[in-house]
């Protein structure tokens, strides 16, 4: 069994290399998944970052984390130009009037895809590499510390304080409320999923609830982003009148989306202790706890499988396997989640990587 005090060393350790791989990957083979591929490495990689700032805020961390954080942002509008594409292909069979905008997507996607491959061709991790091996070091010295367990729990208790924050200001009429709580959620699931070995009888299914909590918030945002983009797409083509049925449409699929999400929405309370004085929940046997959805049925929502948050991954928790939690940035902004591949699209969906000039 890996020490306890090794965990957090070997995380960072394994995301860094599958950063430095997955950076080379995508410069010699420029491809959409390739770049999927390294959004998740640099979200990986975020996740020790920011874990090791709430314990040692020295500002080699900032500084690393920062240009990590930077070259993610570089990517947003093209995942969120995929995501859109592969929404618009599923629906243009219902609503024709969308092949315009379909088309307009792809046009888009073309000119991100290539200025993507720029930036990454030309980017360089000297620096970084220099600051990643001296925070190697500092995590050596700061694990052997006594209060290293009670601190980095204690790390975890100040996020879901923050989600807990969160969460009582929700607000169904305004959907901005329920983004700011997927944002500070997302940064308390990733923590939990590198800090579980410290627990004793921490549940596997806690995983996949907080999973399948946070896509339901993601799946509000991305319907969001498909109505502001169309409404944006009609006003500059004098399309306004002939998109009415699909922004119907759309209005729609958010109502119901906010409703699936409204109706399971106090599931926030059930992921950890309200205080550091306070039992787990899982301690508590008389409280059961909630069964995935995925278990109860086919009912609800199926489009929440379209788009979801990167899978939790355990693995790292084991020896010699490998830890893939991810947690992005304390301070992110309201957008997009974008963790998973985008699903192929249909039948007559242009060829990505054809579509980029070598």
């Amino acid at each position: 069994m890996m020490a306890k005090t090794n965990i957090l060393l070997n995380a960072f350790d394994d995301r860094w290399k599958k950063y430095r791989a997955q950076l080379k990957i995508c410069k010699r083979e420029f491809s959409e998944e390739a770049v999927h591929d390294l959004r998740v490495a640099t979200r990986r990689l975020l996740a020790v970052l920011d874990l090791l700032r709430a314990l040692d805020p020295h500002p080699r961390i900032q500084k690393a984390r920062r240009t990590l954080k930077n070259q993610l942002d570089e990517f947003d509008d093209l995942r969120d130009v995929q995501v859109m594409l592969v929404d618009a292909s599923e629906e243009v069979a219902n609503f024709p009037e969308l092949k315009p905008f379909e088309k307009w997507l792809l046009d888009r996607e073309k000119r991100l895809l290539r200025k993507a491959r720029k930036q990454i061709a030309e980017s360089k991790s000297s620096d970084l590499e220099k600051r990643v091996e001296k925070i190697h070091t500092s995590i050596q010295e700061n694990a052997r510390g006594r209060r290293f367990q009670a601190r980095l729990l204690e790390t975890v208790d100040n996020a879901y304080l923050r989600a807990v924050q969160a969460y009582g200001q929700v607000d169904a009429s305004q959907s901005a409320t329920i983004h700011r709580l997927r944002i500070v959620f997302k940064k308390f699931r990733y923590v939990v999923e590198i800090a579980h070995p410290f627990l004793k009888g921490f549940p596997e299914s806690h995983f996949e609830r907080m999973h399948e909590y946070q896509s339901k918030m993601g799946l509000i945002q991305d319907i969001e982003i498909f109505l502001n983009t169309l409404a944006d797409f009609g006003e500059g083509t004098a399309s306004t009148s002939a998109l009415e049925a699909v922004r119907r449409h759309y209005e729609k699929r958010h109502a119901e989306s906010l409703s699936v999400y409204l109706k399971e929405k106090d599931e926030m309370l059930t992921f950890w202790r309200g205080a550091p004085d306070q039992s787990f929940p899982w301690e508590k046997k008389h409280v059961p706890l909630r069964r995935s959805s995925r278990d109860r049925g086919r009912g609800g929502n199926t489009r929440l499988r379209r788009r979801q948050p990167a899978n939790p991954d355990r693995e790292g928790t084991q020896e010699n396997g490998e830890d893939r939690a991810g947690v992005e940035g304390i301070g992110g902004e309201v957008g997009s989640d974008p963790d998973q591949p985008v699903p192929p699209r249909s039948a007559d969906g242009e060829n990505l990587e054809e579509s980029v000039p070598s």
